[in-house]
C-alpha cells in the first residue's frame, strides 16, 4: 500500500528530548519517593481521586433510593448515628463529624426539616445551640434503605480486612488533618505570591518607554 504524498507517519515519529525529560517532581520527602521517583505517588493520589469519585456516586445512589441528595443523605445518617453513639447532637457536633462548616450543615438540616425527616428544639443547657433528632419518618427511610446499603458497602470495602480497615481509618484522619494544614500554606503561599507581584508592579511601571517632545524614547 503506497502512502499519500504529504501524510507523514506520526505515530512512527520517536519522542523528542524534552518529551522524555523528567517533569518536575511534585513531593520531595524521601518516604515518598521511591527509587527518587514521583511516580508511586502520583498513582496514590490519581487513585484516590478515582476512589472518591466512585465513592460519591454509591452516595448519590444510596440518598437516590430514599429521595435524597448526597449530603442530605449523609447529614441526616450522621444524626441518627451520633444520637445513637451520643445521645444529644447539635449542628456544631455535626459539623465536626462531617469536616464541615456549621453554616452549610444549618442550611441542610432546614432542608431535612421541612421535609419533616428530623426535628430541632433549643438545647436547655445553652439556648445558644439547637439539638437536632431524626424524626420517625427519618427512621423510616433510614431502615428502608438498610439491607441494600449494608450489601453495596460489603461490596465496595470488601478488598481490606479488619487490621486494613483499622490501619486505614487512621490515615484518612491523620491525612484529613495534614491536608488541612497544606489547604492554609497553600493559600498563603498564593497571598504571598500576590503580594510580591503587587510591590513589582509600580517598579516595573516607571519603566515604561514614552517619547518625549523630541521624538526620543524616554521612561517615565
Amino acid at each position: 500500500m503506497t502512502r499519500k504524498k504529504g501524510l507523514t507517519d506520526k505515530t512512527a515519529r520517536p519522542l523528542s528530548k524534552r518529551a522524555r525529560r523528567r517533569p518536575p517532581l511534585t513531593i520531595s520527602r524521601p518516604e515518598l519517593l521511591i527509587g527518587g521517583s514521583d511516580q508511586h505517588f502520583r498513582r496514590l493520589v490519581h487513585g484516590l481521586f478515582g476512589f472518591l469519585a466512585r465513592h460519591e456516586a454509591v452516595r448519590a445512589g444510596h440518598a437516590a433510593r430514599i429521595g435524597l441528595v448526597g449530603i442530605e443523605y449523609t447529614v441526616l445518617i450522621s444524626i441518627r448515628h451520633l444520637t445513637a453513639e451520643e445521645g444529644e447532637v447539635n449542628v456544631q457536633r455535626v459539623a465536626e463529624h462531617l469536616y464541615l462548616s456549621g453554616a452549610f450543615v444549618t442550611t441542610i438540616t432546614n432542608k431535612l426539616l421541612k421535609r419533616g425527616l428530623i426535628h430541632k428544639s433549643v438545647d436547655p443547657a445553652d439556648r445558644r445551640r439547637v439539638k437536632l433528632e431524626v424524626s420517625e419518618k427519618g427512621d423510616a427511610l433510614l431502615a428502608e434503605l438498610a439491607p441494600a446499603q449494608r450489601q453495596v458497602n460489603d461490596v465496595q470495602f470488601g478488598g481490606i480486612d479488619n487490621s486494613e480497615f483499622l490501619r486505614l481509618l487512621d490515615i484518612i484522619e491523620r491525612l484529613i488533618a495534614s491536608s488541612e494544614s497544606a489547604v492554609r500554606l497553600q493559600k498563603f503561599l498564593a497571598d504571598d505570591s500576590k503580594a510580591k507581584l503587587a510591590t513589582r508592579r509600580p517598579y516595573r511601571a516607571s519603566l515604561t518607554l514614552q517619547r518625549n517632545g523630541k521624538g526620543e524614547l524616554r521612561s517615565n
